[in-house]
């Protein structure tokens, strides 16, 4: 039952489970675990799940002194979030991934906007802008990401695993993370989504926000962006009719994506030179449209690294309008064959 008949009179700080899945961490994890240790109160569980791997994280969590629960193999992080959450006793479930670095005011700040707010179900927060890793694309990506949730609405309309925090029992009342997602993919936005069609408020605090330590290079992110996160997202979509004017979802972009594939077909199809005032008032419009994250970028980073985002922020719009393309067609071709088997 949606939280909205509980009572706003209670002021009491909720017990926190921080929850943590690692698949073979490395010396983020450590740094991770470093970080939790520093600044997490006595009071606060923490508990890791190691899921498989060959690395030393799980003796690395246990001299940390938290809960461990190892898996032989990989589940994915979905199943190990769902481990976590069962053997937690605190009345919030806080996830974080084994990537990120919380600062002192972190889960002061969860507690807090539980307490205040009764009728809050789920919270998420925000990476913070000094990721942890030096080179452009890691410092592209992240800051990116923090761009688009510090400019989204407070009244999120999905989950976020890496910074997420959820009342347990409303955890456990819509069964937890979906399990056949077996590796990192969208089943934190899968939770929200079925949080949100139960009734549930989940709320955007972005002052709640962790340091992401993953370097990104060229392969592992397009890989990441397309394979594990675009093509499952447009299916999750398309299944929940999702299409929310908020996040990666906002007009702005949708609009992006259209004369970026329109800048490309000019180029293409017309060459160059017959269509050059063409492709610079496509050129124009993109810049004009998205100038509020160009110049996000030139604030924190400089003119340079302010314009080395732009080819790469337009690529952004081509791969998901690619991705978006094949999902769509996918899934409603999916659907058609499910159909037809179950009337033949």
């Amino acid at each position: 039952m949606p939280s909205n008949a509980r009572s706003d009179s209670a002021k009491v700080l909720p017990t926190i489970s921080i929850v943590i899945p690692v698949h073979n961490g490395g010396q983020s994890f450590r740094k991770c675990l470093a970080s939790v240790q520093a600044y997490a109160p006595a009071d606060v569980e923490v508990i890791v799940v190691v899921d498989g791997g060959s690395d030393d994280s799980a003796e690395v969590a246990e001299q940390a002194g938290v809960k461990v629960i190892k898996r032989p193999t990989a589940g994915g992080p979905a199943r190990a979030r769902n481990l976590g959450a069962r053997a937690a006793e605190g009345d919030i479930l806080f996830f974080i991934d084994a990537d990120v670095t919380i600062n002192a005011a972190t889960i002061p700040q969860v507690a807090i906007a539980f307490a205040q707010n009764p009728c809050l179900d789920a919270l998420i927060g925000s990476y913070d802008d000094a990721p942890g890793a030096p080179n452009f694309l890691a410092q592209y990506k992240n800051l990116f990401h923090h761009y688009t949730h510090q400019t989204a609405a407070e009244e999120a309309s999905t989950f976020w695993g890496a910074c997420g925090a959820i009342r347990r029992s409303v955890f456990w009342a819509i069964d937890g993370f979906d399990e056949n997602y077996r590796y990192p993919s969208v089943e934190d936005i899968e939770l929200g989504y079925r949080l949100k069609r139960a009734g549930y408020q989940i709320r955007l605090f972005k002052s709640i926000q962790v340091k992401h330590l993953k370097r990104w290079e060229a392969i592992s992110l397009l890989r990441a962006e397309i394979f594990y996160r675009a093509l499952p997202w447009t299916e999750l979509l398309w299944r929940d009719r999702a299409f929310v004017n908020d996040l990666n979802l906002k007009t702005s972009s949708r609009v992006s994506l259209i004369l970026t594939y329109a800048l490309l077909t000019t180029l293409i199809v017309q060459g160059w030179w017959p269509s050059a005032h063409v492709a610079a008032g496509l050129a124009i419009a993109l810049l004009w449209l998205n100038w509020p994250v160009y110049r996000f970028f030139h604030e924190k980073r400089g003119l340079w690294f302010a314009l080395r985002t732009i080819p790469w922020h337009w690529l952004y719009f081509l791969y998901s309008g690619l991705a978006f393309a094949i999902g769509t067609t996918r899934y409603h071709l999916l659907n058609r064959f499910n159909r037809a088997s179950m009337t033949s």
